[in-house]
């Protein structure tokens, strides 16, 4: 009868050996030369009537080593679940000698494992942390340039004859030229929509007055501030870093003027943008708003608490793991095994990494934390939705029906959708055990520290 025995080798770093008796393999041995016998399709017999004897010859040592291997594999497999050991990744074979496996000579065999084993700890007390909770100021001024945009997104355009005003919108069309005008040959073409105001000041002059066909010959970094240069240079499919590219003419010539009639403040635009509401004045209009504003940064700040808790969790949680056996598997498991050097290379980001896993599986245990299928579907409805510009009356169309059916069955996105959801429970779960505080800051402020962080983490 077959044993499994269990040694330390260091720091929850355990060795295990599994030994056989001929009768833990034996029987399986002899039942599989007989499906092989009954399988076999060789020249000269008929199929099922191979002489057992040649099947042994032909086949026996492979079938014999499989049947062993196995054994040992279901042997393991038992111990682990009956002694209920938590343990990391797989057991690693610990030099063991296949030759040692003899088909004619059938004896007791001995396999040694290494098991890398998961701690038991507790987490860091997110209630004792110093988390803030970053309330960003939402100003008169960031008021007025959403009502603003709101204003020219639902405005209407009219078409002008002459370009006379810095918000008119020009059509035009770039096309690489010399300085004369002429296109050059097998040159850049390209259709684009500009604002008047994105051209510099001084240029501006030399578009007032211009109809429908007329044309300037521009240089890009004559004609364009920095900032619009750039992307009508990526537009255009050059790089910005070429200084050459910014230097080259084009003939743009103007195909449409139109000027944005931006939407009057009334009741009317107000029902348009907010149906379920009777916004009656521009006062109450502001105060959504400044509502929705406020609602986005909130958003934006509890990112920033997840985040504190994050790091709260991986850098206050002691926890220990098994060293040497976290390095053994990285620099075995990969196709080609990996040097000591690469192996401590990567060690760090990997001990991180896997830190967290534990944390996250910790938390996810103790506190029951689910995604029902349901949920899921949920998911992938917000996000369909979301990408189609879609309401959530759609979800009763056929259509969406089919296509989150088909969704439900792909194995990667609903794993991907999972590991999201679990994330974010996770982190809603941190969010109920801390106890932040408040600090005003502007957006200004808030945006450089969010962008600071991120500069950190890379």
């Amino acid at each position: 009868m077959a044993t499994v025995t269990k040694e330390s080798i260091g720091p929850l770093h355990e060795k295990l050996t599994v030994k056989l008796e001929k009768t833990d393999y034996l029987p399986a041995f002899e039942k599989a030369l007989k499906d092989y016998s009954k399988k076999a399709n060789i020249p000269g017999f008929r199929k099922g009537m191979v002489p057992a004897g040649l099947i042994k010859k032909m086949y026996g040592s492979s079938v014999f080593t499989d049947e062993v291997v196995r054994s040992v594999d279901r042997e393991l497999i038992k111990y682990l679940e009956t002694d209920k050991l938590e343990i990391f990744a797989q057991p690693l074979p610990l030099e063991n000698d296949i030759r040692q496996l003899d088909m004619n000579n059938p004896a007791e065999y001995v396999f040694h494992f290494e098991i890398g084993m998961k701690p038991d700890f507790r987490l860091a007390d997110l209630s004792q942390a110093k988390i803030i909770r970053y309330k960003v100021t939402v100003t008169d001024e960031m008021i007025d340039n959403e009502v603003l945009r709101l204003q020219n997104r639902y405005g209407n355009m009219k078409d002008e004859e002459t370009v006379n005003n810095p918000e008119n919108v020009l059509n035009v069309t770039f096309i690489e030229s010399g300085a004369d005008g002429e296109a050059t040959e097998g040159g850049i073409r390209k259709d684009n929509s500009l604002l008047l105001k994105y051209f510099k000041e001084d240029f501006r002059e030399q578009l007032m007055g211009k109809k429908v066909n007329d044309f300037v010959v521009v240089q890009l970094n004559t004609a364009f501030e920095e900032k619009e240069r750039d992307w009508i240079t990526e537009d255009l499919g050059l790089s910005k870093e070429d200084t050459i590219s910014a230097s080259k003419h084009f003939k743009i010539i103007i195909s449409k003027i139109g000027l944005l009639e931006k939407r009057e403040l009334d009741k009317e635009f107000f029902s348009q943008l907010y149906p379920d509401l009777e916004l009656k004045t521009l006062e109450e209009f502001r105060d959504k708003i400044k509502g929705e504003i406020g609602a986005h940064w909130d958003s934006q700040s509890r990112n920033q608490i997840y985040d504190q808790a994050y790091h709260e969790l991986l850098d206050h949680t002691e926890i220990k793991l098994p060293v040497a056996f976290l390095k053994k598997w990285i620099r075995t498991q990969s196709e080609k095994p990996k040097t000591d050097e690469e192996t401590e290379t990567e060690f760090p980001v990997f001990l991180n990494q896997l830190k967290w896993t534990v944390i996250t599986d910790k938390i996810v245990k103790e506190n029951n934390i689910e995604v029902s299928p349901d949920e899921i579907r949920s998911f992938a409805l917000q996000q369909l939705l979301g990408y189609m510009g879609m309401n959530a009356s759609a979800e009763q169309q056929e259509w969406i029906k089919e296509y989150l059916d088909k969704m439900m069955k792909d194995r990667k996105y609903v794993e991907d959708a999972y590991n999201r959801i679990q994330t974010q429970k996770i982190f809603e779960w941190t969010e109920q055990q801390v106890r932040p505080s408040d600090k005003e800051i502007s957006a200004e402020e808030f945006t450089k520290l969010v962008e600071s962080h991120q500069h950190h983490h890379h």
